[in-house]
């Protein structure tokens, strides 16, 4: 039985009516093979001999001899022509606009190779080199529901987001016959199954393992894990730093850099306009190692540690705008100074310097009405290397860690208003830098090694237990840190790239989570500016980068 023209309202023997089932190539049934033919909204085949007042004739593609017809390249759709006969043939009236009519027709001439248009013509699945069936939708303004249709047995794994909402009044959909992947990128449809009033026969999954042969329709969405996070580059300062400071002073946020290659620590400032940090200062230092800021009694201190020249502490004249030399620190009680911590204990203020040189000793000063005075000396002749203060349980500790012996442990006497002696770390005998973090009801100890493993340790009421080692040769510095309920480790290294580790709370464990091209890192720093969470790694040997932590809907 020839085809018929749609107008005549006859079906021919291998069209198809759009609701049944499509899943065969568009043929001419009537044209020698490789004719053209359009498929029309009806299910209709028109061939391309029609009069062309109907149905302009066209190239046909050479690659697919079942290509779907395709109208006149010629034709803007503008005129009574094409536009004309498409109106007509997709039951189009007067309330659609043409800019919807000129977008049927770009569908149409689409040269791809299509298996067959079904649904819409806003809808057509092509076939993708792995033999699965790949569908794209394409958004057609002003155009409604188009009544049933039908995606069934083309071998599709996915479905493009919202591909069915230019049609909306869709009644019937079958989607059957497919190798549907029941990941992230068919969460949407899950979603959507569970909201729409389209009638959808049941479809399984195939893979992964865990859905195969599940219904698509019941798999819960807590099940689809599809947030997930990643540290981009954000802006790179074209310097090298060996410290970082963030602080607040007056409502503005701040940055401290020690850069002992351009003799200064360089004060930034963070601009919220254009979301950069932008140069504020700089307080002249030729052997800076450490830049602590101080907001003691709204009055700006910055602390600046020297290796050689002395150690000196400069404050803020908002007068004047500038930073002048408030005190010397003396040079007899810090030789060689690596670390500095700052921190404030039953209303007072200190802060300890960790002095790394064989004479020296890790010192300990105290804010009194006009300035910083001696208040402690700790541990001597260790060559202490880094500092971490912890105020845990009401109880102040200061944990003091040295490359030639195990951590040790002062816990704060308040009868006696000094720290006291309170045991070491005897699992770690060479940590470089310490830190620690709370999660949960648990306490944790991070200490970081140039040679050999670092360590992560959990504090067991009398003792610390070791619970994991992470790879680290040639490590000095590490730093956790919390990012909106994500928990983070960066671990540096001089030998290869910086690890970023993330906290699995099942496991009780970092897990490897991304790798940051940093050289030879100092420090790390965590630092929230606005609605941006940002990573500062200051490099010893190349720039200091600003990592920019973003969160990743798997599922967009």
């Amino acid at each position: 039985m020839p085809s018929q023209h749609p107008g005549s309202g006859h079906m021919p023997a291998t069209g198809q009516a759009l609701g049944t089932q499509l899943g065969q190539p568009v043929t001419c049934s009537s044209q020698p093979q490789g004719s053209p033919c359009l498929w029309n909204q009806r299910g209709c085949e028109v061939p391309g001999d029609q009069d062309a007042s109907h149905h302009p004739p066209c190239p046909i593609s050479q690659q697919h001899p079942a290509h779907c017809g395709c109208l006149d390249d010629d034709d803007d759709g503008a005129g009574d022509g094409t536009s004309s006969w498409l109106r007509g043939q997709l039951r189009l009236g007067p309330s659609v606009p043409q800019e919807a009519v000129t977008q049927l027709q770009q569908v149409y001439t689409d040269r791809r190779q299509c298996l067959h248009r079904t649904v819409a013509p806003a809808i057509s699945v092509c076939e993708t080199e792995g033999g699965h069936g790949k569908a794209e939708g394409r958004g057609i303004p002003g155009l409604g529901g188009q009544g049933s249709g039908s995606l069934a047995n083309n071998n599709l794994q996915t479905l493009p987001r919202d591909i069915f909402r230019p049609l909306d009044i869709l009644n019937d959909l079958d989607l059957r016959g497919n190798s549907l992947n029941c990941d992230c990128k068919v969460k949407w449809l899950v979603e959507w199954l569970a909201h729409t009033n389209t009638t959808v026969a049941p479809i399984y999954c195939a893979s992964p393992p865990r859905f195969q042969e599940h219904k698509v329709q019941d798999l819960p969405l807590r099940e689809f894990d599809c947030i997930t996070t990643d540290f981009v580059l954000y802006q790179t300062l074209s310097f090298p730093a060996v410290s970082a400071e963030p602080f607040l002073y007056s409502s503005d946020l701040y940055l401290a850099l020690a850069q002992p290659g351009v003799s200064a620590c360089t004060i930034l400032k963070w601009d919220y306009v254009e979301r950069q940090l932008r140069d504020y200062d700089r307080i002249p230092a030729p052997s800076a190692v450490h830049c602590k800021p101080m907001v003691v009694d709204s009055q700006l201190y910055v602390v600046v540690a020297q290796l050689f020249g002395g150690s000196y502490i400069y404050h803020w004249d908002p007068n004047t705008t500038r930073f002048t030399k408030l005190q010397d620190i003396d040079p007899q009680r810090v030789r060689k100074p690596n670390d500095l911590e700052a921190f404030r204990i039953d209303g007072d203020w200190y802060f300890a310097v960790a002095d790394s040189s064989k004479a020296g000793a890790t010192s300990l000063y105290r804010w009194h009405q006009n300035g910083f005075y001696s208040h402690q000396a700790l541990h001597p002749w260790h060559r202490d290397t880094d500092l971490e203060f912890v105020d845990g349980e009401g109880k102040p500790r200061l944990i003091v860690s040295s490359s030639s012996q195990a951590p040790v442990i002062y816990q704060w006497s308040r009868t006696q208003k000094q720290f006291v002696a309170q045991g070491e770390v005897t699992q770690v005998p060479d940590a470089q830098a310490v830190k620690h973090f709370r999660a949960g009801r648990d306490s944790y100890l991070c200490l970081s090694r140039y040679i050999g493993d670092s360590k992560i340790l959990r504090w067991e009421g009398t003792r610390f237990s070791e619970v994991q080692a992470l790879p680290s040769r040639g490590s000095l510095a590490l730093q956790p840190f919390l990012v909106g309920g994500r928990r983070y480790l960066a671990l540096g290294s001089d030998f290869s790239f910086t690890q970023i580790y993330q906290w699995d709370e099942g496991r009780q464990k970092f897990v490897r989570f991304q790798e940051l091209a940093v050289q030879a890192p100092r420090a790390f720093c965590y630092m929230p500016a606005g609605d941006a969470q940002l990573l500062l790694a200051p490099s010893f040997k190349g720039q200091t980068l600003v990592y920019r932590h973003v969160v990743v809907d798997l599922s967009a």
